[in-house]
């Protein structure tokens, strides 16, 4: 893993078929009010340590939960109306 990390996750949905998710954006913004109430603290890192894993950035703000990290497309489209 290499990086210090405040709670890590891993995220399973095998009955959508999901085995593992890489890294899954609203799973933290569940997972980091949670974690306030435990560690006392408005901000995070936060690790997904499934095999194609990575860090998340959390920050709560007011009603809010704030997320940031890296990112790579997986798929890129258009919708025409």
């Amino acid at each position: 893993m290499g990086t210090k990390a405040d709670f890590v996750s891993r995220c399973f949905y095998p009955k959508l078929g999901v085995n593992e998710d890489p890294v899954t954006g609203s799973a933290h913004c569940q997972l980091a009010p949670f974690w306030r109430d435990v560690l006392s603290l408005s901000q995070f890192r936060a690790q997904q340590v499934s095999q194609r894993g990575g860090t998340v950035e959390c920050e709560l703000k007011e009603d809010r939960v704030l997320i940031s990290g890296g990112c790579v497309d997986y798929l890129v489209g258009e919708i025409n109306i």
